[in-house]
């Protein structure tokens, strides 16, 4: 992409992105989202390029989605030469992130001890799949074994009655933003004392303390007062509506939300119910009430409901359908999903960067580089420093 760019807020800073699959790349993805120089260092089996492709082999969907505001330099670490330029690229480096496991680290003499000995600013994130004191330190971790490990099939289990995953890598992606943030505040605190430090980001750990905020619930308690799970989120009636046309998200919270809901819906009588006439309503009373929104909500179509729901103060969306997203209203004027054209796969989609800056905004500054298409300009540019 040739356009000029204002720079970003983490304009100068230097990531040197060695992780595949998609927590620790979509981690340096957003931070070269904001301005950081990515190089991401990988192999020609990298396995995010594993997958279908329109033109260039390895340039998948994902690939394209995670690697993007990157240059690409392919080094063999085996190689003695190669290593020892990867080494070179990581002295120049503010911040290395890794998702090998640490035997592999050992081996590759690419541990924290081992860079930070030559570059002791470095802020240097290791992700893996469960903490490194650990007896599952070496096991091998993906986002359905963290997502078991954390309880996040339990709150599955109890809520659907079958232990399924969710249909999302939440794991990788979870843990990706968990990396952002613990390298920010590291780079703050390197700004601060020109100390740099090791982040160990476990993703069990990340995917617990994440499924905890609202799920820990009665057994915040010691001795616990109730049973974990948020009882409004583990409600079998917790799901989206079907309208008159469509489905939608419409969620009464408050008594009067419930009234104004039923009164739309053209069943005043259920507005009188005790249940939604107190000062709050009873979490007892949430799969009963939910049922009968159910039951009304295809009296309206979609954006009725989304007229009366705006009115009322009712807490409401349509359901978004994937298939349809570029063509969305919302999605299409705030820039979140728009075509480009890539220098060799030609028109694509391309995500749009979610946060507004007033002053330092982001900005997709390059596109997935094809597999080690920029390892001569940067290893060029080590004679720089």
């Amino acid at each position: 992409m040739t356009e000029s760019f204002a720079a970003g807020p983490l304009e100068a800073v230097r990531v040197i992105d060695l992780s595949t699959v998609v927590m620790g790349p979509y981690a340096a993805q957003i931070l070269g989202d904001l301005g950081a120089d990515v190089i991401k260092i990988e192999s020609p089996s990298d396995t995010v390029r594993v997958g279908r492709y329109r033109g260039t082999p390895g340039m998948t969907a994902l690939n394209l989605n995670v690697n993007r505001n990157k240059r690409s330099v392919t080094l063999d670490l085996k190689d003695p030469h190669q290593h020892e330029q990867a080494l070179k690229l990581i002295d120049t480096a503010d911040v290395l992130i890794t998702n090998m496991r640490p035997a592999a680290l050992h081996r590759l003499h690419l541990t924290y001890a081992d860079v930070a000995a030559r570059n002791p600013g470095l802020v240097y994130a290791h992700g893996q799949g469960f903490r490194s004191d650990s007896d599952r330190a070496g096991n091998a971790a993906y986002d359905e074994t963290v997502q078991a490990a954390s309880g996040l099939v339990d709150i599955t289990h109890r809520a659907f009655g079958t232990p399924v995953y969710l249909p999302t890598i939440i794991a990788d992606k979870v843990s990706a933003l968990t990396i952002v943030y613990s390298v920010l505040a590291a780079l703050l605190h390197r700004c601060r004392t020109g100390q740099g430090q090791h982040i160990e980001v476990p993703m069990t750990d990340t995917l617990l303390a994440f499924n905890l905020v609202e799920h820990l619930a009665g057994h915040e308690f010691e001795p616990a007062v109730g049973p974990t799970g948020h009882p409004r989120s583990m409600s079998k009636e917790h799901r989206a509506r079907r309208t008159k046309d469509g489905l939608a998200c419409v969620v009464p919270y408050t008594p009067q939300n419930f009234r104004d809901f039923f009164v739309a819906a053209g069943r005043p009588d259920l507005a009188e119910d005790p249940r939604v006439n107190g000062q709050a309503v009873d979490m007892a009373d949430l799969d009963a009430l939910a049922g009968l929104v159910d039951e009304c909500a295809p009296a309206l179509t979609t954006a009725e409901w989304a007229e009366v729901c705006a009115k009322h103060s009712i807490p409401m969306a349509p359901v978004l359908e994937l298939e349809h997203a570029h063509e969305d209203p919302y999605v299409r004027n705030g820039h979140l999903l728009e075509t480009v054209v890539h220098p060799t796969e030609g028109p694509v989609r391309t995500i749009g960067i979610p946060v507004r800056f007033s002053a330092t905004p982001g900005s997709i500054r390059r596109l997935a580089p094809i597999p080690g298409q920029d390892t001569a300009d940067v290893l060029a540019e080590l004679s720089d420093h």
